[in-house]
């Protein structure tokens, strides 16, 4: 039987070793977590209808657009969604 790394209900059946001290609070290594966390991200993000754009932009406007979105009080996504908006109502 194969050990199946994201499998959440049989974690104990395979364990590779026991330590002592406070067990995990996660069974899964790090880097499982974060791919199956991005993915759930990715989930959450397509049932609310968002889509992704990604950009590169120069330092001097990445730390612009941070110290904006700080000052509004919003994410910087936030930010660059209403700036583009704008954009488009001109």
């Amino acid at each position: 039987m194969a050990k199946e790394a994201a499998d959440r209900t049989t974690i104990d059946l395979f364990a590779d070793e026991k330590r002592r001290g406070r067990p995990r609070s996660n069974p899964l290594p790090r880097e499982t977590q974060l791919r199956v966390n991005k993915r759930n991200q990715i989930q959450r993000d397509k049932a609310k209808g968002l889509k992704r754009i990604e950009l590169k932009v120069s330092q001097d406007l990445y730390d612009a657009l941070n110290e904006k979105a700080l000052a509004s009080n919003i994410s910087r996504s936030q930010l660059i969604e209403c700036i583009l908006k704008q954009s488009f109502d001109d």
